[in-house]
């Protein structure tokens, strides 16, 4: 299993939402994450923050990238998968796209182990949902992926199933989960699970257009 050093970090970008989500880790005790309400200038001062957050270290150190890479708002999902590829490329390093619905499940810690129901607004009378399960390590397992439901079929999945289950509803303040989007990256990083910038794309679960995000 793969390791980093304490001089050698990972990176993960949130943008998903109008605050901004930046967490750094070596994961041997030298973590910081924070958080930035920055509206509709989330774009411009992305790459200020990144540099801010991760001095004193430089682009060197960083050995993978991880970003949200959705369901969320169009424009800034968008903009957080276009920087952390264009990162990825330019430092030759794996890129992770992790989904929010995921990094949502993640950041619970329920007494018992059991499936975990994630819904997430997405306007029209339809949600983004998923469906996942802790294993006995506590990681996460999908049961069923992300994707666009209207209520009627969600309630209707929820009814069907046949096993205890603990619902959460997404809300705005998804960007602190940036945290958990890092630590699932770093469990794919230590198997070896490595992606290719190239291979990372958002997940919008439908047209922008229609959705008015």
């Amino acid at each position: 299993m793969l390791t980093l050093s304490n001089s050698q970090y990972a990176i993960a970008l949130h943008t998903s939402t109008p605050k901004l989500g930046i967490a750094i880790n070596n994961y041997g005790g030298d973590s910081r994450s924070q958080i930035w309400d920055l509206g509709r200038d989330l774009a411009s001062h992305l790459h200020l923050y990144l540099q801010e957050i991760i001095s004193p270290q430089t682009w060197r150190d960083i050995q993978f990238i991880a970003v949200a890479k959705g369901p969320g708002g169009f424009t800034g999902t968008r903009v957080g998968v276009i920087t952390a590829r264009t990162i990825a490329q330019q430092l030759d390093i794996p890129l992770f796209g992790i989904s929010n619905l995921a990094a949502i499940a993640a950041s619970y810690h329920p007494k018992e182990r059991k499936f975990l129901a994630v819904q997430m607004d997405a306007r029209r009378e339809q949600l983004f949902v998923a469906i996942y399960q802790l294993d006995h390590q506590s990681n996460i397992q999908t049961y069923l992926a992300d994707t666009l439901m209207s209520l009627e079929a969600w309630q209707q999945t929820l009814a069907n199933l046949e096993f205890p289950y603990q619902l959460i509803e997404a809300d705005a303040h998804t960007a602190t989960t940036v945290t958990s989007i890092l630590d699932l990256a770093y469990l794919d990083w230590q198997q070896n699970k490595f992606t290719q910038w190239s291979e990372i794309v958002p997940f919008y679960g439908q047209n922008p257009v229609t959705t008015g995000k």
